[in-house]
C-alpha cells in the first residue's frame, strides 16, 4: 500500500586522472574577475596527465580525487567569469544545455562583471559566492548570491567534469527556467490580510511562494505598474528539457503540483504596488510560522467552515516544496472521515450499531491488519471509529462498488476534481477508482489515495458545516471567477452522525490528548499513513472547534495525535 516511487539521485560515474587545461595560469588569488584576461585561481595541489606510459592509455575510475575537485571546479569558475561560454560548457557533463544556459546568463540577465569565489568544499561539492552586476538602460545594482557545483568523472574517458544542473547558475533555477531582467511582466502587489495589515515574506515566510503566485494571478488586477526587475522565469510547461535537475526542484512533478511562479530575484527601478486582500489572519498566520518552525517537515492549514475561507497556511521549510497546498501524501486514517460518511449513508454502519472490527481482514488477497494488531470485540461503529480500526472498514469492502469512495469523496467533499480556484496553485486531491485490495485501502487512506493539510482541513470543515465551500485565498469578487461546488450535499442525519463521531474520538478517542479542554464544539480524526523506505509513517491531524477548523501532517511523524495533533491544537487555540 502507499508505494511510490521517488526521484533519485543521480549516480556518480566513473572518473578520470586530473589534466591541467590550457588557458588556465597558476595564481594565488581566490576571486574570479571577468574581464581581467587571466585566471585568478591557483590550480595548486598536484595534477596529471592521466595518461599510461605504455602503448594503451588507462581509464581512471573511482571518485574524482581532491585535486580533480579543485582543479576542475576552478577551472570552470574561471571561464564563467571571464564569459568564455564555450569553455566552461565544455567543463561540463551536459555541453550543450550549459552553453544555453550560460549565453542566457549574460544576455537575458544582463549580469557582467562577475566574480566567483570557491568555499571549502564538502565531498565532490564546492560551495562559491557569485557577485555580479545587473544593468538595463543605464541603471546598473550590484547582486549577490550562493550556489554549488559537484564534480563527477566521466565513465567513457575518466574525465573529471561539472555535473551541469540549472541550479549551479542560479540555486533558484529549475530545468528550463531562465534569469531575465527588464521589465516585469506583472506589477507588484501589496498583498494585506483580513485585517488589512501588509503580508511579507520577511515576515511571514510560508508566505513567499503565495505571495509570487498572487503576484503573478493579480498584479494586473490589483492596479499597480510594472518595475525593472531581475527574476526567474519559470519554464512555460513546467517540464524538463534534458536532464533532469535535483530530486528536490522534481518534487513538484512527484507531487502533482502546478508550475511554481516567477520569482523577482532584485528590483532595478521599482514599480508601483497595487492593493489586494486576502483572507489570511495575520495572528493565525504568525502562529502557524511559529508552530510549524519548531517541528521538522510539518506542514498546516487553517480553514474558516462556514465560509471557506482560508485564515494560515504554513510549512517547516518555509522556502521549500509548499506541501501545505500542494503536497500529495496518503493521508492515512483521516481519510476515514470521508469512508465513514460514505458507510452511513449506505446504511452499511450506524454510530452505536454494532460492528465488526477483527484483528485481521482480508480482501483482495491482501491481508489487513490494525495497529498494534487489537481488535474490539462485540464493539460499535462508534468504538472503531474512535480507536481508528482498519479493518471495521476493511471489512465492508465487499460491500461496496470500485468507484463508490471517488464518488462520494467529489460529490460530497469536492475533492479530486481538479477545480479548485483559491486564488494560487494547489492540489486538490485524489481518489482514483481502484480495484480489488487497493480499493479496500483506499478506505483507510492509503493505496492511491492523496491528500493535502488544505484538503483535510477542508474535510473537516466539511464535517462541521454539513456542506463543502471551496476553500479560497481571495475573494472571487476581485475577478470573478467561479468557485468550485459539490454536486450534492450530505443528509442532515449523516453530518450530524459524522459530529458526533468526530466528538467522541475527541473526548474518548485516539485524538483526546490533543483535543483536551476545547470543548463540545470539537471534533477530530487522528492518521497515520505508511510510506516506502520511510522508519516512521506520516502523522496527520484534522479536526475542528467552532467556526475553524485545521489540519496537518508531519512526515515521519509516527502516530497523528502525537505529532500533528499539538500543532492543530495550537491552530484551534491560537484562533479563540
Amino acid at each position: 500500500m502507499g508505494k511510490r516511487r521517488r526521484a533519485t539521485e543521480r549516480k556518480s560515474v566513473g572518473v578520470r586522472n586530473v589534466r591541467v587545461r590550457r588557458g588556465v595560469l597558476a595564481g594565488a588569488a581566490a576571486v574570479v574577475v571577468c574581464g581581467m584576461g587571466a585566471a585568478a585561481f591557483a590550480l595548486s595541489g598536484g595534477s596529471a596527465s592521466g595518461e599510461a606510459t605504455g602503448e594503451e592509455k588507462s581509464v581512471p575510475t573511482g571518485p574524482p580525487t581532491s585535486a580533480e575537485i579543485r582543479a576542475t571546479s576552478r577551472e570552470f569558475l574561471t571561464a564563467w567569469a571571464e564569459g568564455d561560454v564555450a569553455r566552461a560548457a565544455a567543463l561540463t557533463d551536459d555541453r550543450t544545455a550549459a552553453r544555453k544556459a550560460l549565453t542566457s546568463y549574460r544576455k537575458d540577465g544582463r549580469l557582467t562583471k562577475v566574480r566567483l569565489k570557491p568555499g571549502k568544499r564538502s565531498g565532490a561539492e564546492v560551495p562559491f559566492k557569485a557577485a555580479a552586476m545587473v544593468s538595463y538602460e543605464g541603471v546598473s545594482k550590484p547582486y549577490s548570491y550562493a550556489s554549488e557545483l559537484t564534480v563527477v568523472r566521466r565513465k567513457s574517458d575518466g574525465e573529471t567534469l561539472v555535473d551541469w544542473r540549472p541550479s549551479v547558475l542560479h540555486p533558484e533555477l529549475r530545468p528550463g527556467d531562465r534569469l531575465v531582467t527588464g521589465e516585469a511582466g506583472d506589477p507588484p502587489i501589496k498583498a494585506v490580510d483580513r485585517k488589512g495589515a501588509e503580508l511579507t515574506a520577511a515576515k511571514y515566510p510560508s508566505l513567499g511562494a503565495v505571495l509570487d503566485s498572487l503576484r503573478e494571478k493579480y498584479g494586473k488586477k490589483a492596479g499597480g505598474t510594472a518595475g525593472v526587475e531581475l527574476r526567474v522565469v519559470r519554464a512555460e510547461d513546467g517540464k524538463t528539457p534534458g536532464k533532469s535537475g535535483r530530486a528536490e526542484n522534481d518534487a513538484k512533478a512527484e507531487d502533482g503540483a502546478k508550475p511554481v511562479p516567477d520569482k523577482t530575484l532584485l528590483t532595478i527601478a521599482p514599480g508601483t504596488p497595487g492593493t489586494l486582500k486576502t483572507t489570511f489572519s495575520g495572528s493565525l498566520q504568525a502562529a502557524a510560522e511559529r508552530e510549524t518552525a519548531k517541528r521538522k517537515q510539518a506542514s498546516v492549514v487553517v480553514v474558516k467552515p462556514s465560509t471557506g475561507e482560508i485564515l494560515a497556511a504554513a510549512n517547516s521549510n518555509p522556502t521549500g516544496f509548499n506541501t501545505a497546498f500542494q503536497g500529495s501524501l496518503a493521508p492515512g486514517s483521516t481519510m476515514k472521515v470521508v469512508s465513514a460518511s460514505m458507510l452511513l449513508e449506505k446504511k452499511l454502519a450506524g454510530v452505536d450499531k454494532k460492528h465488526p472490527c477483527p484483528k485481521y481482514s482480508t480482501y483482495g488477497g491482501w491481508k489487513f491488519q490494525n495497529d498494534d494488531k487489537f481488535q474490539i470485540k462485540n464493539g460499535t461503529f462508534r468504538a472503531s471509529f474512535a480507536r481508528s480500526c482498519n479493518t471495521a472498514f476493511i471489512s465492508q469492502a465487499k460491500k461496496l462498488e470500485n468507484d463508490s469512495l471517488t464518488r462520494q469523496a467529489q460529490e460530497v467533499f469536492g475533492l479530486g476534481r481538479n477545480n479548485w480556484s483559491i486564488g494560487v496553485p494547489t492540489f486538490d486531491g485524489a481518489v482514483p477508482v481502484q480495484a480489488d485490495a487497493q480499493m479496500a485501502a483506499s478506505l483507510i487512506g492509503q493505496g492511491a489515495v492523496r491528500m493535502n493539510p488544505l484538503n483535510m482541513a477542508s474535510v473537516a470543515a466539511t464535517v462541521k458545516s454539513g456542506t463543502f465551500r471551496q476553500p479560497y485565498l481571495v475573494s472571487p469578487d476581485v475577478d470573478d471567477r467561479t468557485l468550485a461546488t459539490a454536486p450534492r450535499k450530505m443528509s442532515g442525519a449523516t453530518a450530524a452522525a459524522l459530529r458526533d463521531l468526530m466528538h467522541y474520538t475527541a473526548v474518548a478517542g485516539t485524538a483526546a490528548e490533543p483535543m483536551r479542554g476545547l470543548g463540545a464544539d470539537s471534533g477530530a480524526k487522528t492518521g497515520s499513513a505508511e510510506v516506502d523506505n520511510q522508519k516512521k509513517p506520516n502523522g496527520w491531524f484534522t479536526a475542528y472547534r467552532g467556526d475553524l477548523a485545521s489540519a496537518a501532517v508531519v512526515r515521519e511523524g509516527g502516530h497523528g495525535g502525537d505529532s500533528a495533533g499539538p500543532l492543530v491544537r495550537a491552530m484551534l487555540l491560537a484562533g479563540s
